[in-house]
């Protein structure tokens, strides 16, 4: 009986098996993620928590290493993280409090600086803008926290997320050896080992973000800090901390804060310190790149920078400030699941797969 010559070529086929393909992960995808928005008072501490037991795992590991108790472990550990970043989020804010007040001078001083040399028509006076910028800020934050909070206070709700993020924290930190377990349980039969192979591989490179990123930005801090208080710019704490902060979004951060030390520099030190500066901030960004990043990231989170700038956007579009703040690392542990399907697949067909 002569076999029946298929309606479409070979090649129409496969397209079109990877564009349904394609079509059922953005699916997927953005239900996801519409589920995330919508339960966001629910999904943020878990993320948060995911975070801080990436970033504390090796210390409860030493503990638990040492015959100490898992729950008190956990405990101490968390208490570490209360103890650190509090002490952290105290000096940041503080130091950026302190000398909020002399950076927001300096950068109205090189605006006007701006305004009067390139000789700008329209614009009279900073300070008008300044008030401008003061009121739209004050009528979009009071209408976007009338939205968001719907009655609850902002320091109440921060309040609240914090606290269940670090519960989470202790009982993720207590109940990990139990993951395998789980993974085992709830994964289709004959692929227990693949879904704990992609939950270890997810969580290492997330867990390797965060050791990483916490470790630059620290580098990255105390570097930036020193230059600057060596060339005598005020406010060197204060923008030190704004390194160090903005860190944690990769490119973003490091442009915006390094920026804003050019500016005050230029503003109260003069054209040659701000040159200066701007050496300072490129220094610090080469010793990043080509030594910190490579020595420290390389083994965990391997991701082209394009594929960073668009995860932050499409983090910012989602969940704003948090969402570029969650974009790398759960775009690390998609890879990473990724990753591990594929070597899956390698190591039981013997090679890379070409079509669904």
């Amino acid at each position: 009986m002569p076999t029946r010559k298929p309606l479409l070529p070979d090649v129409a086929r496969r397209t079109a098996a990877w564009c349904g393909v394609l079509l059922l992960v953005a699916g997927v995808a953005a239900v996801a993620i519409w589920l995330c928005v919508a339960l966001k008072t629910a999904v943020t501490p878990v993320l948060l928590a995911l975070l801080g037991t990436a970033l504390l795992g090796p210390v409860y590991r030493w503990l638990t290493a040492r015959k100490v108790n898992g729950s008190v472990a956990a405990g101490l550990t968390c208490a570490l993280l209360v103890a650190v970043g509090g002490g952290a989020g105290y000096i940041v804010v503080t130091a950026l409090v302190d000398t909020g007040d002399q950076i927001v001078a300096s950068l109205k001083d090189t605006a006007q600086w701006v305004i009067d040399h390139f000789d700008i028509e329209g614009v009279a006076n900073v300070d008008d803008l300044a008030d401008n910028a003061k009121g739209l800020v004050e009528k979009f934050g009071a209408s976007a926290a009338g939205g968001l909070l719907t009655g609850i206070s902002l320091i109440g709700s921060l309040v609240t997320t914090g606290v269940l993020a670090l519960l989470l924290t202790f009982f993720f930190l207590r109940d990990s050896d139990r993951a395998v377990s789980l993974a085992h349980t709830i994964a289709p039969r004959g692929t227990g080992d693949l879904v704990e192979a992609m939950g270890r591989r997810a969580f290492e490179a997330v867990e390797g973000f965060m050791r990483g990123t916490t470790f630059i930005a620290l580098i990255d801090a105390l570097c930036i800090t020193v230059g600057l208080l060596i060339l005598r710019v005020p406010g060197a704490v204060g923008l030190g901390a704004l390194v160090f902060v903005g860190a944690y979004i990769p490119y973003l951060g490091a442009f915006i804060s390094g920026a804003v030390a050019v500016l005050v520099a230029l503003a109260d030190r003069g054209l040659v310190i701000a040159l200066w500066t701007v050496g300072v901030v490129l220094a610090v960004q080469v010793l990043e790149g080509h030594v910190l990043q490579p020595v420290i990231q390389s083994r965990t989170v391997q991701m082209h920078p394009a594929m960073i700038m668009i995860a932050l956007t499409a983090g910012a579009s989602v969940a704003g400030l948090l969402g570029m703040l969650l974009a790398v690392p759960v775009c690390a542990a998609a890879f990473g699941v990724i990753g591990e399907l594929r070597k899956g697949y390698e190591a039981e067909h013997g090679g890379v797969p070409e079509g669904p």
